[in-house]
């Protein structure tokens, strides 16, 4: 991976990161100053407590992409440390999916006269839950990676021993 590359990568999860958390700042200032329009539609403090936990997973999973950047960067990512980070995005997108579930429960019954609305929200998680589906055959990936990587190591050790 180029260093061009990496940096890029890098400016993208940086600025990625400062958004979530400007965003949970603006969040948690609204839910201390308690703004719920009282006018009997959607509550917003549920939302807000949601979209934070959101935020939070989004994080988490930016950093263990850091850190696998990190560990490409070192030529250490076909080890079995890398793991460690797939698994915890694949955790972290699966639990935005479940959030954004609760976002279509709580939005569902607002749209009872257009029900096309929550049918869609339902599919954008089904999307979502497919995203993780896919980390989780990359992640089946890299372990044939690691396992060659060892084998290769193996029959180097192997070589070497006769020569």
């Amino acid at each position: 991976m180029g260093k061009l590359t990496v940096r890029a990568l890098r400016a993208v999860l940086v600025a990625v990161f400062a958004g979530t958390v400007f965003v949970q700042a603006g969040l948690a200032w609204a839910l201390v100053s308690g703004s719920d329009p009282e006018d009997g539609s959607l509550p917003l403090t549920p939302l807000r407590l949601i979209t934070i936990l959101g935020m939070v997973s989004v994080q988490v999973a930016l950093v263990c992409v850091w850190r696998l950047v990190a560990m490409v960067r070192r030529g250490t990512v076909f080890s079995h440390a890398a793991f460690r980070y797939v698994d915890i995005v694949i955790g972290a997108i699966v639990a935005v999916a479940l959030l954004w579930f609760a976002v279509t429960a709580l939005n569902a019954p607002g749209q009872r006269a257009d029900p096309g609305v929550t049918v869609i929200m339902g599919g954008i998680g089904l999307a979502i839950l497919g995203v993780a589906l896919i980390v989780l055959v990359l992640r089946m990936l890299l372990a044939q990676a690691v396992a060659r990587d060892i084998e290769a190591v193996q029959l180097q050790a192997e070589l070497d021993e006769v020569i």
